[in-house]
């Protein structure tokens, strides 16, 4: 009888949790649609973007609008230590790719020259994060990084990528 009493308990808490979480779920869920157009409309009304963060695509750019700046020497980066423990190294030649019409580049991108050594600086900084496997398998999430960077460290999306000339890794 004991059991057949505890069983009928733990079944009515289960009803009571069932019917708390439905009216749980009932009252809060058009709240938090009510919050997310609120969200929206406020976005739209001061024009930010949600989707921020993405990198802006350089083949979303029309050529004519693309502006490269190719840094004058090929650069010498130590990679990081692979997984036998060897050394290895990477001589790279860097363009980057900015776009002409975004409001940064009128800030930052006409005058490159002067900042060449704080991009020179980053892209050292990055590429010397990654292995000689990682750099020859997966260029492209290198130059993904490096842009990332870049457009941090001008907190701007003006640069929209990056490209290598040419890439030798030993």
């Amino acid at each position: 009888m004991k059991k057949n009493l505890m069983s009928v308990l733990i079944l009515a808490l289960v009803v009571v949790n069932l019917v708390l979480t439905a009216i749980l779920t009932i009252t809060v869920l058009p709240q938090a649609k009510k919050s997310n157009e609120l969200i929206d409309k406020v976005c739209s009304a001061i024009n930010l973007e949600l989707q921020s963060g993405e990198l802006k695509d350089k083949s979303s750019v029309p050529v004519e609008q693309l502006e490269m700046f190719d840094l004058p020497e090929s650069l010498t980066i130590n990679l990081k230590n692979s997984e036998d423990g060897s050394a290895h190294y990477a001589i790279v030649n860097v363009s980057v790719y900015m776009d002409k019409e975004n409001d940064g580049y009128k800030t930052y991108g006409e005058q490159m020259e002067e900042r060449q050594t704080l991009i020179e600086n980053e892209i050292n900084n990055t590429i010397n994060q990654y292995t000689m496997e990682e750099v020859n398998s997966d260029p492209e999430a290198v130059k993904d990084e490096i842009t990332r960077r870049l457009q941090n460290l001008f907190d701007s999306d003006f640069i929209v990528g990056v490209g290598f000339s040419k890439i030798t890794c030993q």
